[in-house]
């Protein structure tokens, strides 16, 4: 079933004002809390691990596993935060889903928060967002009118209030212990782990922080059955998934289908690159997952198959760079994205990401040596595995791909005092020696 298209997520996009309850409810909308009520709250987290739900945030994690963490023994409240902080360049899933149908994630969050009994929700939205902030609003207001939130919830006997809180803008807030900080009205910075979000989250109580997409698949899972959401996808990534598909491609947008096709699929189905020209690299999940190179075209985008071809699926975030893209601006571009993202908790990332920059720049403006290669993966190395949060091993990613797979470009760089690419011509790189 790798093949195909399988919009579920995105199915009821093109409906007419997708967006209100009326619409939401004509397609069967809010009927997975009633078999949520029958089923259960330990049979809930079951059928979400039997249907093999992984976090569709980036990390792959297993959701019913993440709930099951939950310690019910604890006399502390229980809370569902939603991450909708999506900042990730490149990612641009979450949003369009908000937008066009916020009551999929609503009714993900009701069944969501029965399962792990919690009783206040939050969704966590970046502000900048407003359009879209406004719209959660607009449909967690329709969802109390119309008993799907509040009190006795469709005369089951449970509770629960859903909070739609706008965060600051920081791309740090993404990082789930900071995204908590921020919503606690303290800055965005990540804590020490352990204790763990689980044991002691939002207000140091037991917490589940999904991803929109995560939570939003939840209630297709009740209504259709955990077996018909396995059937989909590779036997270890199961499901279906939203692929992000920008850059130099002739139609790029949204892309529902099951894990395991592959970036030579997904342009076919986007009507290839732009006319003339042809692929050079890609991310497979944002600017901080390894650079991809033609070569990997019909690698399955899942979890594994990405990670054994020395990348991250991530949030499947497919940026798409033809030839006239010059690989050591588009780096130093994220790195100084990174550098200025960087809360300055932990050293190696707030004077990490500087120095990488520094380098990158000098590198990219033709100034220094081929041993300035060398720095810079030694500064990467410096960097990765020793910053408090995933924001520094995500700055080194693309920087020490980019010199594995186009290190005759850095080069060429020294050899020409500058950068090669001609942008007004749209002119190719071409290494020196061969024939132009």
């Amino acid at each position: 079933m790798t093949d195909t298209l399988t919009p579920v997520l995105t199915d009821n996009w093109d409906a007419e004002r997708a967006w209100t309850m009326a619409a939401y409810e004509e397609r069967g909308g809010y009927a997975a809390l009633d078999k949520a009520f029958a089923m259960g709250p330990d049979a809930v987290i079951t059928a979400v691990k039997d249907s093999g739900l992984r976090g569709r945030g980036g990390a792959g994690f297993p959701t019913g596993m993440k709930w099951g963490f939950i310690p019910q023994d604890n006399p502390r409240p229980k809370y569902l935060v939603v991450n909708a902080d999506e900042s990730e360049p490149g990612t641009c899933k979450d949003i369009p889903l908000m937008m066009a149908t916020p009551h999929t994630l609503v009714e993900g969050v009701i069944v969501s928060s029965y399962a792990i009994r919690a009783n206040t929700a939050f969704i966590y939205v970046r502000g900048e967002v407003l359009h879209v902030v406004r719209r959660l609003q607009r449909a967690v207001q329709e969802a109390y009118l119309a008993g799907h939130l509040g009190k006795n919830i469709h005369g089951s006997g449970y509770d629960l209030d859903l909070i739609v809180h706008a965060g600051a803008g920081a791309y740090i807030c993404g990082e789930e212990t900071a995204l908590l900080e921020g919503l606690e009205g303290r800055r965005g910075q990540p804590r020490l782990r352990p204790p763990f979000p689980a044991v002691a989250g939002l207000y140091a109580s037991p917490t589940v922080i999904n991803n929109v997409e995560s939570i939003a698949s939840v209630p297709a899972i009740l209504t259709e059955g955990a077996a018909w959401f396995a059937s989909m996808g590779t036997e270890k990534s199961q499901g279906h998934g939203i692929f992000s598909l920008s850059g130099h491609i002739t139609r790029p947008g949204q892309y529902e289908a099951p894990l395991g096709i592959t970036l030579r699929q997904l342009i076919d189905l986007a009507g290839g690159m732009r006319e003339g020209h042809e692929l050079k690299f890609w991310t497979p999940g944002g600017s901080s997952t390894p650079l991809l190179t033609p070569e990997h075209l019909d690698v399955p985008l899942d979890f594994e198959s990405v990670g054994a071809a020395g990348s991250m699926l991530g949030t499947r975030a497919l940026q798409l760079f033809d030839e006239t893209t010059c690989v050591v601006r588009a780096v130093l571009r994220w790195t100084e994205f990174y550098k200025h993202e960087s809360c300055g908790k932990c050293t190696p990332c707030r004077e990490g990401t500087w120095w990488l920059t520094q380098t990158l720049a000098r590198l990219e403006k033709g100034q220094g040596t081929e041993e300035d290669l060398d720095l810079l993966l030694d500064q990467c190395d410096n960097i990765l595995g020793r910053s408090f949060c995933a924001l520094g091993d995500g700055a080194t990613s693309p920087i020490s791909s980019s010199i594995q797979h186009f290190r005759d470009e850095y080069l060429a760089h020294l050899t020409h005092g500058g950068c090669p690419f001609d942008p007004a011509a749209s002119t190719a790189f071409v290494p020196a020696g061969a024939d132009a």
